[in-house]
Protein backbone atom coordinates (compact mmCIF):
# COMPACT_ATOMS: atom_id res chain seq x y z
CA UNK A 1 0.00 0.00 0.00
CA UNK A 2 1.17 3.49 -0.91
CA UNK A 3 1.83 6.16 1.69
CA UNK A 4 -1.14 8.24 1.22
CA UNK A 5 1.15 11.40 1.53
CA UNK A 6 3.72 10.60 -0.82
CA UNK A 7 4.27 12.92 -3.62
CA UNK A 8 2.24 12.61 -6.63
CA UNK A 9 -0.54 10.46 -5.08
CA UNK A 10 -3.97 11.21 -5.05
CA UNK A 11 -5.85 8.97 -2.98
CA UNK A 12 -9.86 9.32 -3.22
CA UNK A 13 -11.79 10.72 -5.74
CA UNK A 14 -13.16 8.94 -9.26
CA UNK A 15 -9.86 7.89 -9.74
CA UNK A 16 -7.62 6.70 -6.80
CA UNK A 17 -3.71 7.34 -7.89
CA UNK A 18 -0.72 5.74 -5.55
CA UNK A 19 2.66 5.66 -5.50
CA UNK A 20 5.39 2.99 -3.88
CA UNK A 21 9.03 1.98 -5.16
CA UNK A 22 8.75 2.82 -8.75
CA UNK A 23 4.20 1.39 -9.32
CA UNK A 24 1.96 3.72 -9.84
CA UNK A 25 -1.41 2.56 -9.31
CA UNK A 26 -4.55 3.77 -10.89
CA UNK A 27 -8.11 2.66 -9.31
CA UNK A 28 -11.18 2.97 -11.53
CA UNK A 29 -13.18 4.34 -7.94
CA UNK A 30 -17.13 4.51 -8.51
CA UNK A 31 -17.55 1.05 -6.92
CA UNK A 32 -21.35 1.54 -6.51
CA UNK A 33 -21.94 2.18 -10.62
CA UNK A 34 -19.40 -0.41 -11.16
CA UNK A 35 -16.71 2.10 -12.11
CA UNK A 36 -18.40 3.27 -15.05
CA UNK A 37 -16.79 5.49 -17.45
CA UNK A 38 -17.89 9.39 -16.94
CA UNK A 39 -16.35 12.20 -18.43
CA UNK A 40 -15.24 13.55 -14.81
CA UNK A 41 -13.80 9.65 -14.64
CA UNK A 42 -12.26 9.44 -17.93
CA UNK A 43 -10.70 13.01 -17.94
CA UNK A 44 -9.03 12.11 -14.83
CA UNK A 45 -7.78 9.07 -16.27
CA UNK A 46 -6.54 10.55 -19.22
CA UNK A 47 -4.86 13.19 -17.52
CA UNK A 48 -3.23 10.76 -15.08
CA UNK A 49 -1.97 8.31 -17.31
CA UNK A 50 -0.38 11.23 -19.57
CA UNK A 51 1.45 12.69 -15.94
CA UNK A 52 3.09 9.02 -15.20
CA UNK A 53 4.00 8.12 -18.77
CA UNK A 54 6.02 11.43 -18.65
CA UNK A 55 7.26 11.51 -15.06
CA UNK A 56 10.72 8.96 -15.37
CA UNK A 57 10.26 7.73 -11.53
CA UNK A 58 7.57 5.78 -12.55
CA UNK A 59 9.24 2.67 -13.49
CA UNK A 60 5.50 0.38 -13.84
CA UNK A 61 1.58 1.41 -13.57
CA UNK A 62 -1.07 -1.28 -12.46
CA UNK A 63 -4.72 -0.09 -14.08
CA UNK A 64 -7.30 -1.61 -12.18
CA UNK A 65 -10.74 -1.34 -10.26
CA UNK A 66 -12.68 -0.54 -6.99
CA UNK A 67 -14.97 -2.93 -5.46
CA UNK A 68 -16.81 -6.00 -7.57
CA UNK A 69 -15.66 -4.51 -10.74
CA UNK A 70 -12.73 -3.67 -13.23
CA UNK A 71 -14.99 -1.37 -14.91
CA UNK A 72 -18.51 -1.95 -16.66
CA UNK A 73 -17.33 0.62 -19.65
CA UNK A 74 -19.32 3.58 -20.43
CA UNK A 75 -21.59 5.16 -18.03
CA UNK A 76 -24.83 4.43 -20.08
CA UNK A 77 -26.95 6.96 -17.93
CA UNK A 78 -24.73 9.85 -19.23
CA UNK A 79 -24.44 8.89 -22.41
CA UNK A 80 -27.90 9.06 -22.56
CA UNK A 81 -28.21 12.56 -21.37
CA UNK A 82 -25.77 13.52 -24.03
CA UNK A 83 -27.52 12.00 -27.19
CA UNK A 84 -30.81 13.76 -26.00
CA UNK A 85 -28.74 16.93 -25.92
CA UNK A 86 -27.61 16.72 -29.39
CA UNK A 87 -26.33 12.78 -30.58
CA UNK A 88 -23.90 14.17 -33.35
CA UNK A 89 -22.19 15.71 -30.40
CA UNK A 90 -22.73 12.89 -28.00
CA UNK A 91 -19.31 10.98 -29.49
CA UNK A 92 -16.61 14.00 -29.06
CA UNK A 93 -15.86 11.89 -26.14
CA UNK A 94 -13.67 9.53 -28.13
CA UNK A 95 -11.57 12.33 -29.52
CA UNK A 96 -11.46 14.00 -25.96
CA UNK A 97 -10.85 11.08 -23.78
CA UNK A 98 -11.06 7.13 -25.35
CA UNK A 99 -8.51 7.61 -27.62
CA UNK A 100 -6.17 9.84 -25.97
CA UNK A 101 -6.52 6.77 -23.13
CA UNK A 102 -5.99 4.04 -25.35
CA UNK A 103 -3.21 5.82 -27.28
CA UNK A 104 -1.19 6.82 -24.02
CA UNK A 105 -1.62 2.71 -22.07
CA UNK A 106 -0.66 1.39 -26.02
CA UNK A 107 2.74 4.34 -26.12
CA UNK A 108 3.85 4.84 -22.77
CA UNK A 109 7.61 3.85 -22.03
CA UNK A 110 6.81 1.96 -19.59
CA UNK A 111 4.95 -1.33 -18.69
CA UNK A 112 1.34 -1.10 -18.02
CA UNK A 113 -0.30 -4.15 -15.95
CA UNK A 114 -4.06 -4.25 -15.96
CA UNK A 115 -5.40 -6.04 -12.77
CA UNK A 116 -8.95 -7.26 -13.96
CA UNK A 117 -10.54 -7.57 -10.42
CA UNK A 118 -14.14 -8.00 -12.31
CA UNK A 119 -16.74 -7.61 -14.54
CA UNK A 120 -14.62 -5.92 -17.72
CA UNK A 121 -16.96 -4.75 -20.60
CA UNK A 122 -16.97 -2.46 -23.91
CA UNK A 123 -14.54 0.56 -23.71
CA UNK A 124 -12.54 -1.24 -20.34
CA UNK A 125 -12.29 -3.93 -22.75
CA UNK A 126 -10.56 -1.95 -24.87
CA UNK A 127 -8.45 -0.65 -22.26
CA UNK A 128 -7.42 -3.69 -20.96
CA UNK A 129 -6.16 -4.89 -24.17
CA UNK A 130 -4.35 -1.68 -24.48
CA UNK A 131 -1.96 -2.65 -21.60
CA UNK A 132 1.14 -4.72 -21.76
CA UNK A 133 0.16 -7.70 -19.44
CA UNK A 134 -3.13 -8.85 -17.97
CA UNK A 135 -3.87 -10.81 -14.61
CA UNK A 136 -7.46 -11.64 -13.93
CA UNK A 137 -9.02 -12.52 -11.06
CA UNK A 138 -10.64 -16.45 -11.63
CA UNK A 139 -14.35 -14.70 -11.09
CA UNK A 140 -14.20 -12.03 -13.23
CA UNK A 141 -15.89 -11.63 -16.37
CA UNK A 142 -15.73 -10.16 -19.34
CA UNK A 143 -18.25 -8.86 -22.85
CA UNK A 144 -17.60 -6.75 -25.39
CA UNK A 145 -20.94 -4.84 -25.21
CA UNK A 146 -21.08 -2.86 -27.91
CA UNK A 147 -23.11 -4.28 -30.74
CA UNK A 148 -25.66 -4.70 -28.01
CA UNK A 149 -26.81 -1.28 -28.14
CA UNK A 150 -26.03 -0.70 -31.70
CA UNK A 151 -22.50 0.35 -31.83
CA UNK A 152 -19.31 -0.69 -33.04
CA UNK A 153 -16.30 -1.28 -30.51
CA UNK A 154 -14.20 1.99 -29.92
CA UNK A 155 -11.13 2.17 -27.79
CA UNK A 156 -8.98 -0.11 -30.50
CA UNK A 157 -11.01 -3.20 -29.40
CA UNK A 158 -11.38 -4.11 -32.70
CA UNK A 159 -7.98 -4.27 -33.82
CA UNK A 160 -6.52 -5.31 -30.18
CA UNK A 161 -9.12 -8.13 -30.00
CA UNK A 162 -8.38 -9.17 -32.98
CA UNK A 163 -4.95 -9.64 -32.26
CA UNK A 164 -5.17 -11.08 -28.82
CA UNK A 165 -7.82 -13.71 -29.92
CA UNK A 166 -7.68 -14.32 -33.65
CA UNK A 167 -10.07 -12.37 -36.33
CA UNK A 168 -12.73 -15.23 -36.17
CA UNK A 169 -12.98 -14.71 -32.55
CA UNK A 170 -12.70 -11.63 -31.96
CA UNK A 171 -15.86 -11.99 -35.01
CA UNK A 172 -17.83 -13.80 -32.79
CA UNK A 173 -17.21 -11.84 -29.47
CA UNK A 174 -18.11 -8.80 -31.56
CA UNK A 175 -21.13 -9.71 -33.49
CA UNK A 176 -23.17 -12.02 -30.70
CA UNK A 177 -21.42 -9.56 -27.78
CA UNK A 178 -22.04 -12.67 -25.49
CA UNK A 179 -20.68 -12.35 -21.68
CA UNK A 180 -17.54 -14.57 -21.49
CA UNK A 181 -15.54 -15.92 -18.52
CA UNK A 182 -11.68 -15.34 -17.21
CA UNK A 183 -10.97 -19.34 -17.79
CA UNK A 184 -12.43 -18.31 -21.76
CA UNK A 185 -10.74 -15.47 -21.87
CA UNK A 186 -7.23 -17.32 -20.94
CA UNK A 187 -7.89 -19.75 -23.25
CA UNK A 188 -8.21 -17.42 -25.87
CA UNK A 189 -5.30 -15.16 -25.47
CA UNK A 190 -7.02 -11.64 -23.83
CA UNK A 191 -6.73 -12.51 -20.14
CA UNK A 192 -3.19 -13.45 -19.33
CA UNK A 193 -2.51 -15.06 -16.00
CA UNK A 194 -5.80 -15.77 -14.04
CA UNK A 195 -5.14 -16.43 -9.82
CA UNK A 196 -7.86 -16.99 -7.54
CA UNK A 197 -9.61 -13.49 -6.60
CA UNK A 198 -8.59 -13.26 -3.34
CA UNK A 199 -4.79 -13.10 -4.40
CA UNK A 200 -5.29 -10.76 -7.12
CA UNK A 201 -4.07 -7.44 -5.53
CA UNK A 202 -0.99 -8.87 -4.13
CA UNK A 203 -0.21 -10.77 -7.32
CA UNK A 204 -0.56 -8.02 -9.59
CA UNK A 205 1.74 -5.62 -7.12
CA UNK A 206 4.37 -8.24 -7.44
CA UNK A 207 4.28 -8.44 -11.25
CA UNK A 208 4.43 -4.43 -11.17
CA UNK A 209 7.14 -4.76 -8.65
CA UNK A 210 9.01 -7.21 -11.13
CA UNK A 211 8.53 -4.92 -13.78
CA UNK A 212 9.60 -1.82 -11.90
CA UNK A 213 12.83 -3.71 -10.57
CA UNK A 214 13.72 -4.73 -15.00
CA UNK A 215 15.03 -2.97 -18.40
CA UNK A 216 12.44 -0.59 -18.55
CA UNK A 217 14.38 0.95 -21.18
CA UNK A 218 14.07 -2.52 -23.24
CA UNK A 219 10.58 -2.62 -22.41
CA UNK A 220 9.99 0.37 -23.89
CA UNK A 221 11.93 -0.32 -27.32
CA UNK A 222 9.94 -3.70 -27.46
CA UNK A 223 6.47 -2.21 -27.19
CA UNK A 224 7.98 0.38 -30.20
CA UNK A 225 8.42 -2.90 -31.90
CA UNK A 226 5.20 -4.96 -31.60
CA UNK A 227 3.45 -1.57 -32.31
CA UNK A 228 5.66 -1.47 -35.41
CA UNK A 229 4.36 -5.16 -36.38
CA UNK A 230 0.70 -3.88 -36.30
CA UNK A 231 -0.51 -3.90 -39.95
CA UNK A 232 -2.54 -0.85 -39.22
CA UNK A 233 -1.15 1.78 -37.02
CA UNK A 234 -3.03 2.15 -33.58
CA UNK A 235 -4.47 6.14 -34.90
CA UNK A 236 -5.73 4.63 -37.97
CA UNK A 237 -7.58 1.88 -36.18
CA UNK A 238 -9.24 4.57 -33.60
CA UNK A 239 -10.01 7.10 -36.20
CA UNK A 240 -11.91 4.43 -37.89
CA UNK A 241 -13.85 3.69 -34.70
CA UNK A 242 -14.67 6.74 -34.25
CA UNK A 243 -16.04 7.36 -38.15
CA UNK A 244 -18.18 4.02 -37.19
CA UNK A 245 -19.84 5.61 -33.74
CA UNK A 246 -20.28 9.09 -34.79
CA UNK A 247 -22.39 7.56 -38.19
CA UNK A 248 -24.01 4.96 -35.62
CA UNK A 249 -24.22 7.48 -33.11
CA UNK A 250 -27.62 9.16 -34.75
CA UNK A 251 -29.51 5.83 -35.67
CA UNK A 252 -32.94 5.22 -33.60
CA UNK A 253 -31.63 1.54 -33.05
CA UNK A 254 -28.95 3.24 -31.31
CA UNK A 255 -30.66 5.31 -29.16
CA UNK A 256 -33.83 2.61 -28.66
CA UNK A 257 -31.22 0.14 -27.08
CA UNK A 258 -29.51 2.71 -25.14
CA UNK A 259 -33.10 3.78 -22.98
CA UNK A 260 -33.72 0.14 -23.72
CA UNK A 261 -30.79 -1.05 -21.71
CA UNK A 262 -31.21 1.65 -18.82
CA UNK A 263 -35.42 0.60 -18.46
CA UNK A 264 -33.70 -2.85 -18.20
CA UNK A 265 -35.69 -4.08 -21.55
CA UNK A 266 -34.98 -5.74 -24.59
CA UNK A 267 -34.02 -3.69 -27.34
CA UNK A 268 -35.29 -3.79 -30.81
CA UNK A 269 -33.27 -3.33 -33.57
CA UNK A 270 -34.99 -2.42 -36.99
CA UNK A 271 -31.81 -1.38 -39.09
CA UNK A 272 -32.24 2.18 -38.99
Amino acid sequence: MADPGMAGSSPGGVLDVRRADGVTTLTLNRPDRGNGLTAELKAALRDALAAVAADESVRAVVLTGAGRHFCVGQDLAEHAEALRAGAPTAFATLGEHYNPIVTTLAQMPKPVVAAINGTCAGAALGFALACDLRITADTARFATAFTSIGLTPDSGLSATLARAAGAARASELIMLAEPFTAAQAAQWGIAGQVVPAAELGPAAAALAARLAAGPTLAYAEAKRALAAAWPVPLAQVLATEAAGQARLGVTADHQQAVAAFLAKATPVFAGR
